[in-house]
């Protein structure tokens, strides 16, 4: 590595960083169609839909939504993205917390004070120096294993230039850190899956909505809300399937809901509900199985034909292995299904061209593995999988699931580079690695150990708001020296900082992004609408700062603008083989060619159609109903099929009073995004709180009206939230929305209502260590004593005229990178390069190590397409893979 290399500021006094960006902004060509309309108009795109912003004076005015592009936008765009863009909780400058800051050269950083002490206004120059002395200290005295990045998931914004991908660009120049391993989506899922069906199908695309349309008799919602999930979406929402899932209504499809409460999409689609109690789907699947057998309804030409395994798991159905037939009978005990139901549903199931559509929060379970494994059992029994309009989909509710794909590539970002760091944490497991440094943990098939962190930086992440048990979250992060978060707004995951940077929102600096995660079929331009808000500057510029200060700011930017590589993005896209990038710019989109053969593409119907010539990627080309590589696992939580296991608590063990706590995907919000707008918390908020649903008989028992005050409690913390009573959710479960911005009261209860104060460090299982959010019991009785008003959108004390003496640089001990680095660096071969350009972007894996070779055989079907893949390209990169998987020889 050179240190002789352009500076950041000999760059900007060049003037070269301004160069194409002034020349491309400017209105949209869309406010031409009426001749009267103001002309301040520029084209952006976020996660709630892409619009045109109306700007008078330097300030946006309004929100006009493309009627081309989005035809059902919703309250997040038109009223959310206004609300949170001018809120107080911006994070107008760079702070620091007071005790860090007097502590900085001696260490004594008062880490137990983090969440209760003010935070002083500093300079951007005091806040990078701090930030990478406190990188460098880590990396020289612990190794750079001591870092930690908690900026998984990338959802902070829709494009390609997201804070966690620029975070592991720079972080991985020195050297790389600690990352997570899966996400909070559907961590059990796809570790699971391509083992059992060949794919992760939790991030893949559906089959075409038309064979369901024209093909389909019954469509099984298994908790599944696609009307309310598919108003957001990893990248740009289109909500294209929106009118797509009344025309499969209105076609006569039937609709069947399996769930604990009646959903938006059960209203939408006049789906028969089926109460279920939660966590208890695999006992359901296991007992219409076995009624299935017991009719002679098993089609066993198809298991011969494209499953291995089956007379395992059908022997446990039948009780030849453990003595307990899984009865209807049996299962009505557990499910709170009455046994006749359940031979009803088996019969309907099995007698129609069926169309089984998982939820994720299925696998968000103590053994959350079996779920969707049992629901592909029961379809494989029935010869489901892979026939037009039937089989199973795992992502029906989410990125516009059932549209048809264009195949094309989509823009690529910044390479992440080489992360020299191996050891990983499951990202459901942060508490447990922070409070056991040294400690082996086993995560599908290999095991880790906990490294001992001292710095975790997180950039466009409220991990706070995620990780389960937030109370002992906060004091497991007191063994922590130092703890950086990049974010706009005053979320948790600030509050809880040493160092904050603001960063400007997508609405003050250039992007781009991909519209239909699924479909594919535009490219977005996300225009600079505004300057940003105070000292706030973009993640581009934040990063480039701070590599400038490490001395490694060529190797971050190429020494060229973002600009430069916005245009590099678009084009490796699709669609930059029809229109110009300049032309793009200016209409804010560009559309990209759906063939007419995927109208009709159907999920597994290449390998249905030719099993031998078009195998599935697991061990034996088939469906796995049983599946060795699990079974010689020989873990107690994760067997080798899909088996009804107690939960350490649900229902079924509750003490008296006990109820089931579910906290789904929000309606108004993106998980915690959105929860700082004031006008949309007055459509649903309870007294400032986040919403509670209670049946009537739960809430009559506890003398609970509703619009009251609850505390909803247990021996891991209390939550205060505002009752809705409904016969809408069945007796013994509550639901509160995941993602509130929490707010401790002087009690310690959160005042707030984040859900993740009651909910459990439990894993999954021993294989995929994923999260068990909806595997949660607690009481309920009235609040009779709120501490005042809900402040979790309120700003930190701010001490804002502190004198601070200048840092001097000379302390900061910069020029010890070049001794951690010098042996690190060798030159990445061409698969490596396209990975991390193409694959680290969406919403799939972004370390090749966390995976074996038989899972990446599996996702890249899915990844690869979406990635602009082919080819010579795609063995490069298959090549790269193969070599540095988590079981390739060593």
């Amino acid at each position: 590595m050179s240190f002789t290399q352009p500076t950041r500021r000999s760059f900007m006094q060049g003037g070269a960083a301004a160069v194409g960006a002034t020349s491309l902004m400017g209105s949209t060509a869309l406010a031409a169609l009426d001749p009267n309309s103001f002309s301040g108009r520029v084209f952006h795109a976020t996660h709630f839909g892409s619009f045109e912003a109306i700007v008078r004076d330097g300030k946006m005015i309004a929100i006009d939504s493309v009627e081309d592009v989005d035809k059902r936008p919703t309250a997040m765009l038109n009223i959310g993205v206004m609300d949170r863009t001018y809120d107080k909780s911006r994070i107008n400058y760079p702070m620091v917390r007071k005790s860090y800051l007097e502590g900085w050269e001696t260490g004594d950083f008062k880490p137990e004070l983090r969440g209760k002490e003010e935070y002083v206004r500093v300079d951007w120059d005091t806040a990078w120096s701090l930030t990478a002395k406190a990188l460098l200290d880590t990396a020289a005295n612990h190794g750079n294993q001591a870092i930690f990045s908690s900026s998984y998931g990338g959802w902070s914004n829709a494009g390609s230039f997201r804070p966690n991908v620029l975070q592991g660009r720079l972080i991985n120049l020195i050297g790389g850190c600690t990352n997570t391993a899966g996400d909070w989506s559907a961590g059990a899922s796809q570790v699971s899956l391509p083992h059992i069906i060949g794919d992760m199908e939790v991030y893949s695309p559906q089959s075409a909505w038309e064979t369901i349309r024209d093909e389909c008799d019954v469509f099984v919602l298994v908790g599944c809300d696609p009307v309310k999930n598919n108003r957001i979406e990893f990248t740009v929402a289109d909500h294209d399937m929106s009118s797509r899932w009344e025309m499969i209504r209105d076609a006569g499809v039937k609709f069947i809901s399996i769930n604990p409460q009646k959903t938006a999409s059960d209203e939408v689609l006049n789906a028969d509900w089926v109460k279920i109690v939660p966590n208890t789907d695999v006992a359901l699947f296991l007992a219409m199985a076995n009624h299935v057998l017991a009719q002679g309804l098993e089609d066993r030409a198809y298991m011969n034909k494209y499953t291995v395994g089956a007379d395992k798991w059908i022997a446990y159905v039948k009780g030849e292995t453990d003595g307990t037939p899984k009865t209807p009978e049996w299962a009505a005990g557990i499910t709170g299904i009455d046994a006749e139901k359940i031979r009803e549903l088996a019969e309907l199931f099995a007698k129609s061209n069926t169309n089984i559509a998982g939820a994720w929060s299925l696998q968000r379970a103590q053994h959350g593995e079996m779920t969707h494994w049992a629901i592909i059992n029961f379809a494989s029994l029935t010869g489901k999988i892979g026939k037009p309009g039937s089989g199973v989909g795992f992502s029906w509710h989410y990125g516009g699931g059932g549209m048809p794909q264009s195949g094309k590539a989509t823009p690529v970002g910044m390479s992440q580079g080489r992360n020299f760091v191996r050891g990983i944490c499951p990202a459901s497991r942060i508490t447990d690695m922070l409070e056991n440094p040294g400690k082996e943990v086993f995560y599908n098939g290999n095991t880790h150990t906990y490294p001992d962190v001292k710095m975790i930086f997180n950039a466009g992440n409220n991990f706070m708001s995620h990780q389960q048990d937030t109370n002992r979250l906060i004091r497991a992060l007191e063994k922590v020296e130092t703890i950086v978060s990049v974010d706009v707004w005053w979320t948790a995951a600030t509050r809880w900082a040493d160092i904050v940077m603001p960063a400007a929102s997508t609405l003050e600096q250039d992007d781009i992004s991909v519209g239909g995660t699924y479909s594919n079929d535009k490219v977005y331009a996300m225009k600079k609408v505004i300057e940003p808000i105070g000292d706030s500057l973009p993640d581009y510029e934040i990063f480039e700062g701070l590599a400038d200060k490490l001395g490694i700011w060529a190797q971050f930017t190429d020494s060229e603008d973002k600009m430069y590589h916005i245009k590099l993005a678009y084009e490796a896209s699709g669609a930059a083989a029809h229109t110009p990038f300049e032309e793009f710019w200016e209409k804010g989109y560009a559309r990209m060619e759906v063939p007419e053969a995927a109208h009709k593409w159907t999920r597994h119907g290449a390998f249905y159609e030719d099993p031998e010539g078009a195998p599935l990627h697991t061990a034996s080309g088939k469906i796995e109903m049983f599946c060795e590589d699990f079974a010689k696992l020989e873990l107690d939580d994760c067997p080798g099929m899909p088996m009804w296991m107690e939960k350490h608590e649900y229902l079924g063990n509750a003490k008296e009073g006990q109820l089931h706590v579910v906290s789904p995907h929000p309606w108004f919000r993106l998980h915690s995004q959105m929860d700082q707008s004031e006008n949309l918390r007055a459509l649903y908020k309870i007294q400032g709180r986040e919403p509670v649903r209670i049946n009537t008989e739960d809430a009559a028992a506890r003398g609970i009206e509703d619009g009251d005050l609850v505390e909803l409690y247990n021996d891991r913390g209390t939550v205060i939230a505002g009752a809705v009573i409904s016969d809408n959710i069945m007796p013994g479960v509550v639901s509160i929305y995941e993602g509130a911005w929490p707010s401790l009261d002087s009690k310690g209860r959160c005042n707030s209502g984040l859900v993740n104060f009651l909910t459990s460090t439990q894993p999954s299982s021993g294989l995929a260590q994923a999260t068990t959010a909806n595997t949660v019991l607690c009481s309920m009785r009235k609040c009779e004593d709120p501490d005042g008003p809900n402040m979790a959108y309120e700003k930190p004390a701010i001490i804002e005229d502190m004198e601070i003496a200048e840092i001097d640089e000379d302390k900061l001990g910069l020029d010890r990178l070049e001794a951690l680095t010098e042996k690190l660096y060798a030159d990445m071969g061409p698969g490596e390069k396209m990975y991390y350009e193409r694959c680290t972007v969406c919403h799939a894996p972004r370390e090749v190590t966390h995976f074996s070779q038989q899972q990446w055989k599996g996702i890249t079907p899915s990844m690869f397409p979406r990635a602009g893949l082919e080819g010579e390209e795609a063995d490069l990169v298959m090549e790269f893979l193969m070599k540095n998987a988590s079981d390739a020889p060593k």
